[in-house]
């Protein structure tokens, strides 16, 4: 049996800065209440009935500078408890450019992961120790909520857009997975395990899982099916953007304006072509909402992907 636990193991980098946290605001909570149940005690003592103290209204620049103070330190205590938090949660947002790169599809009900090689998972996610992981989610039905409680992290996955979240575990073990979004009649049944791996244990690991062709293959193959080479290839007459390179890059877009052509970007060119044209080019491209899922977006946006990483 497991000994009752008030804190629960951390096992992320991000883990511990949310832990500082969130003592800081018991700790503060906790000073607020002493004060004010104190000064409720204290007052209620001094004032009861019957007692011999001095009563009636305060002068009136008393008044005017207790009111004064307590609302500028309670501005300025959320003021910094704001900037604390946020310094906190945009310190870690972006992942590292060399984090590992692991796709999550949610479904009613159950995690489907895709690792770089090829490698599937269904309510399982296997991670090295001390590595960077980042994971690209989407849904494919309503919206989830990947949350992980031993490293801290939750993010909704939502479907029709790509969510991204990352961490770096510290420590080896199997941790308890979890949607925290009610998404239907069996919502209490998503879940599955995180397991932490020593590195060479998980490329061990990975070397023995059965190998499929990775995301990016698959998205190679459907690009060409699609006949999205017909025009996007550099061989083509019809007159496109080039992909090679694009992922990353800021594009010029018709209207005058610029976009980051990331993961999000990429999925809407697929599906709403016309939103945002690029510059120079006319807006000739078919819509493919319909056409292909959000597996298939998770494919091509991974080929697109490969696309540029192999131009760098």
């Amino acid at each position: 049996m497991n000994p009752l636990t008030l804190w629960p193991v951390a096992a992320s980098e991000q883990a511990a800065r949310i832990d500082t946290l969130f003592a800081g605001l018991l700790v503060l909570s906790g000073a607020i209440l002493l004060l004010v149940g104190g000064l409720l005690l204290a007052f209620g003592a001094r004032y009861r009935r019957g007692s011999h103290v001095r009563r009636g209204e305060l002068p009136g620049f008393l008044r005017r500078d207790v009111e004064i103070g307590w609302t500028a330190g309670t501005l300025f205590l959320a003021l910094f408890l704001f900037w604390w938090a946020s310094t906190l949660a945009l310190r870690g947002n972006a992942a590292p450019p060399d984090a590992l790169e692991i796709h999550v599809l949610a479904k009613q009900w159950m995690w489907k992961v895709r690792h770089p090689g090829g490698a599937r998972e269904i309510d399982a996610l296997h991670v090295p120790r001390g590595e960077a992981v980042r994971l690209v989610m989407t849904a494919q039905d309503v919206i989830h909520s990947f949350y992980v409680p031993a490293f801290r992290l939750k993010q909704d996955v939502l479907p029709g857009r790509f969510t991204e979240m990352w961490f770096r575990a510290t420590r080896t073990g199997d941790y308890r997975l979890f949607c925290a979004e009610f998404c239907g009649t069996q919502h209490s049944h998503m879940g599955g395990m995180v397991t932490v791996m020593e590195p060479e244990d998980y490329t061990r690991w990975a070397a023995v899982q059965p190998r499929e062709q990775d995301l990016a293959g698959e998205g190679a193959a459907l690009f060409t099916a699609l006949g999205c080479a017909g025009c996007h290839a550099p061989s083509a007459a019809v007159h496109a953007p080039r992909l090679e390179g694009l992922y990353g890059r800021s594009v010029p877009l018709a209207d005058g304006s610029r976009v980051q052509a990331d993961a999000a970007y990429l999925r809407d060119s697929i599906l709403q072509p016309k939103r945002a044209v690029v510059a120079g080019y006319e807006p000739i491209m078919p819509s493919f909402e319909g056409v292909v899922d959000e597996a298939d977006l998770q494919r091509l946006v991974a080929y697109i992907q490969s696309l540029g990483e192999a131009a760098r």
